[in-house]
């Protein structure tokens, strides 16, 4: 039975992971290499747990409990030492996840799940790193992780059918729906999802329509709650582009290369919201957003 999980890397999923499991009663040990980076995602944890409460959402005991189910650790060894199931979080870079899967496969019981919640880096790839790829699983969250109900399961080539039907059913008991999926470039999400994005930048790089004329178009036609190029910020331009490789190159159709405005942007250092500018700019806390250009 779960009960204590580690999570690797302290950024804005790992922090988010971590929030969730806290708030479900689980021990969570959060790990990461810098000591600043575990402060501030237990600051980000307290301020969106204090936002919980006060929408309504959770009571002041779960608010509380949230922080005292939680400890850091900088030592990945000492982090999963107690855990039964471990979540890596880390950058989406197949060669750092395979590091510290082949760490986790060294200093985790041998009885411990391995997931990891990357977006479109292959399960069997990451697995081979370990002498247990029937136990290691994708477990893709979706961000904001505390508010977003879906988690995408995926299966790589070995895994058993046991951890499968274990991580489903730990995913209800967060609250969350889980999918199943194989494991493919891209799963289905991103798969979906990035040739969507990859395209509004198209249409925006040949002039078709504006920056706000194209997300508006999705909003209100599409029903989709904010349009691509805003989610894409969002999202952070390195990692669409990031996810778009991996698809170009894993399923060889020209119709994932990423649109060179995407490139130039990312190669500028202009990534969406974490920069403060991509599509659009943005302020530090204020919710106006203003076109780049």
């Amino acid at each position: 039975m779960i009960k204590t999980v580690a999570v690797i890397g302290a950024g804005t999923m790992g922090n988010g992971i971590a929030h969730v499991f806290a708030q479900y009663g689980f021990s969570v040990n959060l790990v990461d290499v810098q000591q600043a980076t575990l402060e501030k995602a237990l600051t980000t944890i307290r301020k969106n747990a204090e936002r919980q409460a006060a929408k309504g959402t959770i009571t002041a005991e779960v608010q509380e409990a949230i922080q005292n189910n939680l400890q850091t650790f900088t030592s990945i060894q000492q982090g999963v030492k107690q855990a039964q199931l471990v979540i890596e979080a880390a950058t989406e870079n197949k060669q750092i996840k395979q590091e510290i899967f082949r760490q986790l496969d060294e200093y985790a019981s041998g009885g411990t799940i391995l997931a990891t919640n990357t977006s479109s880096i292959s399960i069997t790839a990451i697995a081979t790193a370990t002498r247990r790829p029937e136990k290691v699983i994708g477990m893709h969250f979706m961000n904001p992780v505390p508010v977003m109900k879906l988690v995408e399961i995926i299966n790589g080539y070995s895994t058993s059918k046991e951890v499968t039907d274990t991580i489903v059913a730990l995913g209800k008991q967060l609250g969350k729906i889980p999918c199943v999926v194989n494991d493919y470039p891209g799963f289905i999400a991103n798969r979906i999802l990035m040739p969507m994005i990859n395209e509004a930048i198209h249409s925006l790089h040949e002039g078709v329509a504006g920056m706000e004329e194209i997300d508006t178009i999705m909003k209100l036609g599409m029903a989709h709650p904010m349009g691509p190029l805003q989610l894409a910020d969002f999202i952070g331009l390195d990692v669409c582009l990031s996810i778009l490789k991996v698809l170009h190159e894993g399923l060889g159709n020209p119709k994932y290369a990423p649109c060179p405005l995407l490139v130039n942007m990312v190669t500028a250092g202009k990534l969406g919201i974490k920069t403060g500018e991509g599509f659009y700019r943005y302020t530090a806390g204020s919710r106006e957003i203003t076109p780049a250009k």
